[in-house]
């Protein structure tokens, strides 16, 4: 008589390997990186070369706008996964689980709509009108029958086709939101892209930055 052999546990699924998606704004980064070079050299200059109580006034800028400066230029950023959505803006991040999110909407800004209504701006993915319009004559242009090199009435309405029409005739923004909108759909009834929303605040910035205007204001108030 042989005793039943003990029931191997059920496998898991595996885990996803894919890397996130990281979508950042390359004008801000650029824009940050020349703010805090400038802030640097002449807070620095200030400190070194300054005289009574101009050190403390520069010591006391630089811990204010440097916080700042990152906060609203290198800090932002949207982390797309297979099972979460990443949002970093300038004082918090938020996790959302494909699960909790309802819907990404696109306007004048750029946010996510969680389950319970609360709204999470896209920092990290700002809109431009400027770019609208240039998507809106380009699509325009390529909408018009008869084109060099294209036969009249080919692709959409009479036009190019789908996939140039989702590419060059639309804003860089705008395809990011349809992007995130894709994978929404596609993970989020998944078992793994359940969960709750997370946020934390980003003390590393808040802290110094209140830390330096408190400066500047005893500063000014006993000049």
């Amino acid at each position: 008589m042989t005793t039943p052999d003990h029931q191997s546990p059920a496998p898991q699924p595996p885990a996803s390997t894919a890397r996130d998606l990281i979508y950042r704004s390359p004008l801000a980064l650029v824009a940050g990186v020349l703010l805090l070079v400038l802030i640097g050299w002449l807070g620095i200059d200030a400190l070194i070369g300054g005289d009574g109580r101009t050190p403390w006034f520069a010591l006391a800028g630089l811990i204010l706008l440097v916080p700042l400066v990152t906060a609203f230029t290198l800090r932002p950023a949207v982390f797309s996964g297979e099972d979460r959505l990443r949002v970093r803006n300038p004082f918090r991040s938020v996790s959302l689980p494909w699960g909790e999110v309802a819907s990404v909407r696109s306007g004048y800004t750029n946010e996510v709509v969680a389950n319970s209504g609360t709204k999470y701006q896209l920092w990290a993915i700002p809109v431009s009108l400027r770019d609208r319009k240039k998507a809106a004559r380009r699509q325009a242009k390529a909408d018009r029958p008869g084109r060099p090199g294209r036969p009249a009435g080919s692709g959409l309405f009479g036009g190019l086709g789908a996939d140039d029409h989702d590419g060059a005739t639309r804003a860089e923004s705008d395809r990011i939101v349809e992007d995130l909108r894709t994978t929404l759909e596609r993970r989020g009834k998944a078992r793994s892209a359940q969960g709750e929303v997370s946020v934390r605040w980003a003390y590393e910035v808040i802290a110094p930055t209140i830390a330096g205007a408190v400066l500047l204001l005893v500063l000014l108030a006993t000049g």
